[in-house]
């Protein structure tokens, strides 16, 4: 199944520029999802935005972003008022700053995605900044709407092509607490005893050692179950109302009256 392009614009690094697009390096779509069942009807449930004082539901046109304020009433954002604020351009990832390769800690990165050139006018463009960030040990940061919003994103060359992640926002991440003695030492004996231990389990990075061992038993459950289960009959479609005798037809009553 060929991979989704989801962004296509382009990559600037001073004077370079290269057309580019980018893909999710992750994908949900093998993920297993659940339906909410009414168990009476066997029929879906569907879930609406309710107004939480009349209950009544409310219109598309009607939802709105609010921020509580401290009286407990909302202020009212439209989206043309927060896209005003966003970006100047969505579509030009232009990298102004580099930091050494390796010295993000992995708590910042947020999504990874796949990053390549859109034609072969840029792929020759596309492959300079890649080599010049991988002979100089670097990588790239920049900023860029994704998913209705701003991101921070940083650049890292791999293979021939280059990896862009989104990453977390300072204030999303949280400082790192010690909870551990200072004053406690180890006991050496331990840990040589560990270190053995790890040597024994020490293996070659696969994805296999990573997969989703409960997804794979709700599978079988599934498989098992649906074997099981006696045959559904046919769903029957709501009875159409029945019209009251006093309904008259318009075609009739108008016939009538031209003959007399």
């Amino acid at each position: 199944m060929p991979r989704q392009t989801f962004w296509k614009g382009h990559l600037r690094l001073s004077l370079v520029t290269a057309k580019v697009s980018l893909t999710p390096a992750i994908s949900q779509s093998g993920k297993i999802r659940f339906h909410v069942i009414n168990r009476e009807t066997g029929n879906r449930v569907e879930s609406r935005y309710v107004d939480s004082v009349t209950h009544r539901p409310v219109a598309d046109r009607n939802q709105v972003k609010g921020f509580p304020k401290e009286d407990g009433d909302f202020v009212l954002l439209e989206e043309d008022e927060i896209d005003a604020v966003a970006l100047e351009s969505t579509r030009t990832i232009d990298i102004q700053t580099f930091v050494p390769a390796g010295s993000i800690d992995w708590i910042w990165y947020d999504r990874p995605h796949f990053l390549k050139p859109e034609d072969k006018i840029g792929a020759e463009a596309f492959s300079v900044i890649r080599e010049a960030m991988r002979a100089s040990k670097v990588v790239g940061i920049a900023r860029l709407v994704l998913y209705r919003r701003e991101h921070a994103v940083l650049l890292e060359p791999s293979g021939k092509g280059i990896i862009l992640w989104t990453l977390h926002y300072g204030d999303e991440v949280r400082d790192a607490v010690d909870t551990i003695d200072k004053k406690a030492k180890a006991d050496k004996e331990l840990q040589a005893a560990l270190d053995k231990q790890i040597d024994k389990q020490l293996t070659n990075w696969k994805p296999s050692l990573v997969q989703d061992t409960v997804q794979k038993k709700v599978q079988k459950l599934l498989k098992t179950k649906a074997k099981d289960a006696p045959k559904s009959k046919a769903r029957k479609q709501p009875a159409a109302a029945k019209q009251g005798g006093n309904v008259i037809n318009i075609m009739d009553a108008l016939k009538k009256s031209l003959q007399s």
